[in-house]
């Protein structure tokens, strides 16, 4: 895999990998066709995505497949992506189940349609047992959105007698938003050419290596995704510390393992 030897993937591989699958309307258009072409398309870049995560033992992956800005996008776009949704849940879901993979989607669902909402808590209920690799969706989903959320409960609680605003922590927070049973992201990956995470998982995304590649969503292969775990790899995360502080509990580490 891009000359990252296996005993390191095996130490540093990230448990949590984020990616905006940016660039579908842009690649159908380079072919001269409809901007929907490109999401069909982008379907299977998401299974190729889906098959290395597995396959390399990532814990989780979360895809951000519609945002709550994207409603704002051509009515016959916005129609197409939901059923496109539609017909890859029901496509998908034994492919999952052999495959020992939980699937969540993340979100305000309540906006979807009763048929999308129902084929959703039917998936979810179909591989909610599932342990292999837990698969978040993003769909109708803004970071905003999601710290509001986890704020209006917090402030209920504090309403109703069930917490005093003093008990509020980071950990509080962090326990009511989307991604709440699941490790942070390590890496973010941003296809199409873009600098920007647009939204998404502002809380989540405070610590996380940050992977920009040019490449367009539906040519995103196992080779591009190795690229980017590449990069991570071969990164030092700090959290804030001194490149020794790291160092100096790596070594920490090693003797007490010794």
């Amino acid at each position: 895999m891009t000359g990252i030897e296996k005993e390191q993937l095996a130490i540093r591989l990230p448990r949590h990998v984020a990616i905006i699958m940016d660039g579908n309307g842009r690649w159908a258009e380079k072919q001269g066709k409809r901007r929907t072409h490109g999401h069909r398309a982008g379907a299977e870049a998401v299974r190729r995505a889906i098959t290395f995560a597995r396959r390399n033992g990532i814990e989780a992956l979360t895809l951000f497949a519609f945002s709550s800005e994207n409603w704002n996008r051509p009515a016959q776009e916005v129609n197409v992506l939901m059923e496109l949704f539609m017909s890859v849940l029901k496509r998908e879901i034994p492919e999952l189940a052999a495959n020992d993979i939980r699937l969540r989607i993340i979100g305000d669902v309540s906006r979807f349609n009763k048929r999308l909402q129902k084929r959703i808590r039917e998936a979810e209920e179909a591989t909610a047992h599932n342990t292999a690799l837990t698969l978040n969706i993003a769909a109708n989903y803004g970071g905003r959105w999601d710290i509001t959320q986890a704020t209006q409960q917090l402030a209920t609680k504090v309403a109703e007698g069930q917490l005093i605003a003093s008990e509020i922590t980071e950990t509080l927070i962090s326990e009511h938003l989307s991604l709440a049973s699941g490790p942070e992201p390590d890496l973010l990956i941003r296809t199409g050419g873009e600098v920007r995470i647009s939204n998404f998982l502002l809380w989540q995304l405070a610590y996380a290596e940050l992977y920009f590649t040019d490449v367009l969503w539906p040519d995103f292969d196992e080779m591009t995704f190795a690229e980017a775990i590449d990069s991570y790899v071969r990164r030092e995360r700090r959290f804030g510390l001194t490149s020794a502080q790291i160092q100096q509990l790596a070594g920490a580490g090693a003797l007490q393992e010794d």
